[in-house]
């Protein structure tokens, strides 16, 4: 089964980070990637852009376009990872992995059900 591992922070504290401190916790998060990697689990991680550089659609009608994220939160989503697991208990253990790498913040797991499994054209 399929899992996404959605990734939530406080962005200003990520944000506030010194690159060497940011480039060690990518570092330790990189040994659990490559760990799932070698397993055969792991799909796409992204990291998302600060939410400044986010612009959200309202649908309204019309739809309203807006510079900035839907809303204000304490946490916002930062990045995600999509795991393959054999059931909620393994991708929990990935996930406590991954907050051992970078500890703070919160991991919401979901299993993702395929919409449309086509790709890009070049």
């Amino acid at each position: 089964m399929l899992y996404a591992i959605l990734c939530y922070h406080d962005e200003d504290m990520v944000g506030s980070w010194s690159k060497e401190h940011d480039a060690s916790v990518m570092q330790k998060l990189s040994v659990v990637q490559d760990k799932l990697a070698k397993q055969g689990k792991l799909g796409p991680v992204a990291r998302l852009l600060p939410t400044t550089a986010a612009t959200t659609l309202r649908k309204e009608n019309p739809p309203l376009v807006l510079d900035g994220p839907f809303a204000e939160t304490k946490e916002q989503l930062l990045g995600f990872y999509l795991v393959e697991g054999k059931n909620l208990d393994e991708v929990l253990d990935i996930a406590r992995d991954l907050g051992e790498a970078n500890p703070g913040g919160t991991y919401e797991i979901r299993p993702v059900g395929y919409f449309n499994q086509g790709g890009t054209k070049a």
